[in-house]
């Protein structure tokens, strides 16, 4: 018999500790009936059976609340209820649309949109599916028209009565969660997914074709479902653990990025600040700014001023995408406009150039932008460039870019101009060595690599190659030069250019995360980390943009890294070569 002793129900460890709570939060929207926010019991009762604890989310309009909702959640589950108003998607109104909600139409709509920006995992139900299907710029058909061939979607048996069977598409994550090719489900609906949009896919069908399932194309932890999992109980189970399962991951993601630093070591979005870019805006026309450096959890960047290599008989001035005097004029013009952003944002970015200056800004919650130059030809043929720019506040200069220049030659473009470094290139190394710059040899020949890992004082690094071993491209670097590397104490920053992770184009997520296995099998843990080139073509699908980082963080817990491991392969290593190379600065001076 239940005890009715309050006492008797408490089970604290010690009252002097506070319990630290393991489950991870899942967010469920509630639905709005009369002048009450109402919720089945049915979607938390399956969310606690899972592991997670319920938070219910009332239909509130209001952008500071979704967002601090957002802040308190690991997942979001989007809950069946009335028809949508097909003003959403342009339509009129059809003879068949039923009740529609005003109260919740917007705000899912909204905190939808901002989850998926977030990379939060999404389970949508019914209404819910139909919910993902308008944030995410599908379509949905306002009333099923009864056919000679269509069968009854809204059923009249119990809730917990499954009456239609329905399709699983192979190689579905659905079909993952439910290893059939066929399941039966229940049905209570009229409005249905007719257009899944650029962002979602097909992962099942009723036999008269009906959308019964979507899910992510983009390697993103979301599924909609048009039954009702909620009433099935233990054959509904699997849908909730999958959510639940997925937000403990997340939950840890946030937890790791919370309590270390997390650097990318090379992008090239300045090239489009001349551009009218607003940085604190989600502009998408760039693949870091403000809002998707917070989405995606990043706190530094290495933003660089990459300048095209002429061809024979062409002339910088005639390639510039700017009008400018020259490759030294150009990149004081993208550094000039990096100034320009960070100060008009001083609220939420700062410059930094070492790692008291990133651990500064990161306790004034404040991202950090680090500067660098892709192509050695900015210095022209005047040693004391590298001293100017070093002024500027540079970490880093890539010594070439696709072409060989004045310092040496070229991985791709090559007319083995030097066969290697040329006599300049040296007395470049050299003086990045006394300024404390790091010297970077992405884009150079192998045979360049070995002259400049010899040449140079200090160790190198490659901010952003892959391996050739996975990859067989002029740009990746052998086993060899990796094991070369890693012996003069450098690091390898793995990149997310598609053409540099498979040959056949068709990268993803998964392909970065077996470059980066592939180069600490080789290297050691130590000597590996991250620099996605986004904005220079970099992106895959699951890693497309910044916001999309906290997605490489759930890859290296889903491959069982270490806290430990995970913070050297997201920056510490990076941090570990610069500080030993802007010591040697502090040490000559």
């Amino acid at each position: 018999m239940e005890s009715y002793r309050i006492h008797e129900h408490f089970n604290e460890l010690d009252c002097n500790v506070p319990r630290i709570p393991n489950r991870p939060v899942v967010g469920i929207t509630t639905n709005y009936e009369g002048i009450d926010a109402t919720l089945r019991s049915a979607y938390y009762r399956q969310i606690v059976e899972a592991g997670g604890t319920p938070l219910l989310i009332p239909p509130v309009n209001n952008n500071d609340v979704i967002l601090s909702t957002l802040d308190q959640i690991d997942a979001l589950l989007l809950t069946g209820g009335a028809d949508f108003n097909p003003l959403w998607h342009g339509d009129e109104p059809a003879p068949g649309l039923h009740h529609i909600n005003r109260e919740r139409d917007l705000p899912e709509l909204m905190i939808t949109r901002y989850a998926y920006h977030r990379q939060l995992p999404i389970l949508g139900i019914c209404r819910g599916m139909q919910t993902l299907a308008i944030a995410l710029d599908g379509h949905i058909e306002q009333d099923l028209p009864m056919t000679d061939n269509r069968i009854k979607h809204s059923q009249d048996a119990d809730r917990e009565e499954p009456t239609h069977s329905i399709h699983i598409e192979e190689g579905s994550l659905l079909r993952d969660i439910y290893p059939n090719d066929v399941m039966f489900v229940n049905s209570f609906h009229h409005q249905a997914v007719d257009k899944v949009g650029e962002h979602l896919r097909v992962s099942a069908m009723s036999a008269d074709k009906v959308i019964e399932a979507v899910e992510s194309n983009e390697h993103k932890a979301i599924l909609g479902v048009q039954w009702h999992p909620e009433w099935l109980g233990k054959d509904g189970q699997p849908l909730f653990k999958w959510l639940v399962d997925e937000a403990g991951i997340m939950k840890e993601a946030r937890r790791f990025h919370s309590r270390n630093l997390t650097i990318d070591s090379h992008c090239d979005t300045p090239m489009f600040f001349p551009r009218n870019i607003d940085f604190d805006h989600r502009d998408p026309r760039i693949c870091y700014d403000l809002h998707k450096m917070r989405d995606g959890g990043t706190d530094a960047v290495t933003m660089v001023a990459y300048l095209p290599q002429p061809k024979e008989g062409e002339h910088f001035v005639d390639i510039a995408p700017f009008d400018v005097d020259g490759p030294r004029a150009y990149a004081d013009l993208i550094f000039d406009k990096i100034d320009e952003t960070v100060l008009a944002h001083s609220d939420y970015v700062a410059l930094a150039r070492n790692r008291a200056e990133l651990e500064a800004n990161k306790r004034a919650g404040k991202k950090s932008v680090m500067i660098g130059i892709e192509n050695g030809l900015a210095i022209e043929d005047d040693l004391t460039n590298v001293e100017h720019f070093a002024k500027r506040g540079i970490v880093y200069i890539t010594l070439c870019h696709n072409g060989d220049n004045q310092i040496c030659d070229s991985a791709r473009n090559s007319a083995n101009t030097y066969g290697g470094v040329s006599q300049f290139g040296e007395k470049v190394i050299h003086e990045m060595n006394r300024l404390g710059l790091m010297v970077d040899l992405s884009h150079a020949s192998e045979r360049s690599f070995y002259d400049a890992l010899e040449i140079s004082k200090t160790p190198i690094v490659c901010s952003h190659s892959n391996t050739k071993a996975l990859c067989d491209v002029p740009r990746n670097i052998t086993d060899d030069q990796m094991r070369a590397l890693a012996a003069k104490g450098g690091v390898c920053q793995v990149t997310i250019y598609n053409g540099f992770l498979r040959t056949d184009g068709k990268a993803c997520i998964d392909d970065a995360i077996r470059h980066l296995c592939h180069a600490v099998d080789i290297m050691g843990i130590d000597h590996v980390g991250l620099g996605t080139d986004f904005d220079g073509d970099g992106g895959v699908p699951g890693l497309a943009n910044a916001s999309e980082l906290i997605n490489f963080t759930k890859a290296l817990l889903r491959h069982k890294f270490s806290e430990e491991d995970m913070a050297k392969i997201w920056g510490g290593n990076w941090l570990r070569v610069m500080q030993v190379v802007q010591g040697s600065l502090c040490t000559k001076n």
